[in-house]
């Protein structure tokens, strides 16, 4: 018999975040996450996504012991400035047994008809700076702090239950040898000339805090025309401030800015920690946090993790004043591969950023949508 019951105490939801390590055990593409990161990202007096979301946290359980987990989202700000009445899933691990994902998903199910909502998609977090997409090819290459894992069964078991690919993800990478300087080194000079722009680069994490209010409130006019984009708000910004920077090496953000000193591009590169957390285990205590300064300081894999560009300066070879800049300093720290996020597969402007460094696509990933 299947039992589902909601994760609300510290300890529950603890139990909640472990299971994967249980479900993954032997898996070594799995890379676990930050147990404490988790827990601060589940609470709901801490995250500012709660301002604007509700989520609750299910697991299954068969003979007391864990089958399944689950999070059922609604964010508030899609259903009522974007109009879409969406109910949302996340976190979302099986065994393989459909009955269990049933179960799970009857949840969801029960959260969005209670408020009138018309159709269910997912795996996604509560905003556009969590985790997204349910892995359909890629199982046999290693994962990403920023990105889920998960067994082919996975999107077998939507598809039998009545739902379609909503949206598609490819995640890409090259390695740093592809990068010529010959690609973006003409058009560099050019665009930084006729366009009176300047490359900003840092040293310091306090370097980089006092323009990170600037770059997210680019990050919102850069995405805003992608269909599923919710804007970050302020405390959103100081959290993401908070829990994302000091995690990145200062080298790896870089800037670029008009004649005025107005930020019109950014770029965030993050170092691979997918070596440490495995290792850890997800605990940073007592070796886990010495791991992660290292793979900060010497990790040769890196991580392109965001890029925006002002949309009047888009299409204007701006990317090619950034490029310029992560060359110089992969050449200096020695990176080996580059490493793509998901990127939506019908993006083909962020897709064409790429082609002179002939990335391979490596894995693929959905969201899965099916009607109330």
């Amino acid at each position: 018999m299947i039992t589902i019951h909601e994760a609300k105490t510290k300890i529950e939801l603890k139990e909640y975040i472990k299971f994967p390590f249980t479900l993954y055990k032997n898996n070594k593409y799995w890379v676990p996450p930050l147990i404490v990161d988790e827990l601060e990202g589940f609470d709901k007096k801490n995250n500012p996504a709660f301002e604007t979301a509700e989520a609750y946290f299910y697991v299954a359980k068969r003979n007391n012991e864990i089958v399944g987990r689950i999070t059922a989202i609604i964010n508030w700000s899609e259903v009522n400035d974007q109009q879409k009445k969406k109910v949302r899933f996340g976190w979302f691990d099986v065994i393989d047994d459909i009955e269990v994902t049933k179960a799970l998903l009857e949840k969801v199910y029960e959260l969005g008809r209670k408020n009138h909502l018309e159709y269910v998609e997912g795996p996604m977090g509560f905003s556009n700076l969590d985790k997204v997409g349910v892995l359909t090819e890629g199982f046999d290459q290693i994962g990403t702090m920023i990105t889920w894992y998960n067994a082919p069964y996975y999107a077998t078991h939507f598809e039998k239950l009545g739902y379609v690919k909503e949206k598609e993800y490819i995640e890409s990478k090259f390695p740093f040898e592809n990068v010529k300087l010959e690609f973006f080194e003409k058009a560099n000079d050019l665009v930084k000339r006729r366009y009176q722009l300047s490359p900003l680069n840092f040293k310091t994490t306090a370097e980089v805090m006092p323009h990170v209010d600037k770059m997210f409130d680019l990050f919102n006019k850069s995405y805003a025309s992608l269909s599923s984009f919710v804007a970050i708000s302020n405390t959103q910004k100081e959290y993401f401030k908070k829990k994302y920077i000091s995690f990145i090496n200062p080298e790896f953000i870089k800037f670029v800015e008009d004649k005025d000193h107005n930020i019109i591009a950014f770029s965030i590169v993050m170092p691979s920690f997918t070596e440490a957390l495995q290792k850890s285990k997800g605990k940073l205590f007592p070796f886990g946090f010495l791991r992660m300064l290292n793979a900060k300081k010497n990790c040769k894999d890196v991580i392109f993790y965001l890029i925006g560009v002002l949309p009047e300066y888009q299409n204007k070879a701006v990317t090619a004043v950034i490029f310029k800049e992560y060359f110089e300093t992969f050449k200096e720290k020695g990176i080996l591969n580059c490493f793509r996020t998901p990127e939506l597969a019908d993006n083909a402007a962020s897709i064409n950023l790429w082609k002179h460094f002939h990335p391979e696509i490596h894995k693929r990933r959905c969201t899965f949508k099916k009607e109330l």
